[in-house]
């Protein structure tokens, strides 16, 4: 059993825990679900309940619809993929290895759900937790930049902010943080890669997407894995990699 009164959340002691994890269990939309992200992964930082509550979470997963378990699964996920961990705490992919491969099957299986087709945000979620429980460096808690349509990065060559714009504003690199103004100030067209040169990562995401029916979050990962000019000092940069790098 597990001593809850010895493990941390971002509030202090976690003997509040189980009480939440069984409401939660009672409900796929209760609202006790904003309460346990903010114990447990609190801006993205996890503590030793976080780790913890892994089985918890996998086995109210389990239990319900593939429709109705994204919550535990997205909790779950972003706990796995969080780099910003208790010090000394032990990796929960050695830790939990069972409940990751579990957690993963899991959420296989709600993103074949036919439901997501008219739900690209969820999908994306989705998507970044199954790579948070593979354990994939950086996209697991860094792929939902996707669904706010940009990401900020430095250039590599200057340093500068640039904001990497790929949505209803247009598809540009620019240092102008209001560029949704018609004011705003230079930008500079992004370089998408071309699909059927995709390699690794980037190839896997894009040809499931597409096969799970989600062409614009398709769409979008060609200019993830593209290019972009620095709106400062126009040096050309692989956007991955700028994200990697941050």
């Amino acid at each position: 059993m597990t001593d809850w009164s010895q493990l941390k959340h971002a509030y202090g002691t976690a003997e509040d825990v189980p009480v939440l994890l069984d409401r939660v269990s009672q409900a796929p939309n209760d609202s006790d679900w904003t309460e346990l992200w903010s114990r447990l992964c609190h801006q993205g930082t996890v503590y030793s309940a976080s780790h913890a509550a892994l089985p918890t979470l996998r086995d109210i997963a389990r239990q319900w619809s593939p429709a109705d378990r994204q919550q535990p699964l997205l909790l779950a996920g972003a706990i796995a993929a969080s780099t910003d961990q208790p010090y000394g705490e032990q990796d929960p992919h050695v830790a939990y290895a069972s409940e990751m491969s579990d957690l993963l099957q899991l959420t296989e299986e709600a993103l074949r759900d036919p439901s997501l087709s008219d739900d690209p945000g969820t999908y994306v979620y989705l998507l970044a937790a199954l790579l948070g429980f593979e354990d994939v460096p950086v996209w697991g808690e860094q792929l939902d930049g996707l669904n706010d349509d940009e990401y900020e990065v430095p250039c590599p060559a200057c340093s500068a902010e640039n904001f990497i714009a790929f949505g209803e504003y247009g598809f540009f690199s620019t240092t102008d943080s209001m560029y949704m103004k018609e004011t705003a100030a230079k930008k500079l067209p992004l370089q998408p890669a071309d699909s059927s040169a995709l390699e690794g990562l980037a190839r896997r995401l894009h040809t499931r997407a597409l096969a799970d029916n989600q062409a614009d979050v398709a769409g979008k990962l060609t200019y993830l894995f593209g290019k972009a000019q620095c709106a400062e000092c126009d040096d050309v940069f692989n956007v991955a990699d700028a994200i990697a790098t941050r």
